[in-house]
């Protein structure tokens, strides 16, 4: 009798964590892998990212963000740069957001040179702009992925997981 109650104890125990880890994976945590070379050098292709599910649940997406972009055929991992209301421009290398120099630190000055005009372009409310920091070789709101909606917006991402050697906050 003790053992049927051990075993049934066990059983509980072991569909609680299955349910709570549901629970974690549909509505607060998940994952994503970085497919390409758009975001290098902040994410380099092949890297897995824990995203948070919940974080545009309570407040709004935010310059600078890395953030999961769903669409129905393939998930993007891109950069926040506009927002809604904004005018984006970018002239001789430099972006300007209202017609202020934005300064991109988590850019280098070699990708910063990599980028070419674009604009000036008026974001829609309700949209956002999003450009991947390997500005050269990105497919983003300049050249085929278009505004974006928050609706689009599944996540933000936090942490690098893979490889193992990778492991860090995203930036």
């Amino acid at each position: 009798m003790k053992l049927k109650e051990e075993f049934i104890g066990w059983l509980k125990a072991f569909f609680i964590a299955i349910l709570v880890a549901l629970f974690l994976r549909t509505f607060i945590f998940a994952t994503s892998i970085v497919d390409g070379d758009s975001m290098f050098p902040t994410l380099e292709d092949g890297e897995r990212v824990i995203f948070n599910k919940a974080i545009y649940m309570i407040g709004e997406p935010d310059r600078g963000d890395i953030v999961i972009i769903q669409r129905p055929f393939k998930n993007y991992v891109k950069r926040i740069v506009g927002l809604p209301g904004e005018t984006i421009e970018v002239k001789e290398h430099t972006l300007y957001i209202n017609d202020k120099v934005y300064h991109q630190d988590f850019l280098s000055k070699e990708m910063q040179q990599k980028t070419s005009d674009f604009g000036p372009v008026k974001i829609p409310e309700e949209s956002y702009f999003v450009l991947g920091d390997n500005r050269a070789r990105s497919k983003d709101s300049r050249n085929g992925l278009g505004f974006i909606s928050k609706q689009e917006i599944i996540g933000r991402s936090e942490f690098i997981i893979y490889p193992f050697s990778e492991w860090s906050f995203t930036k």
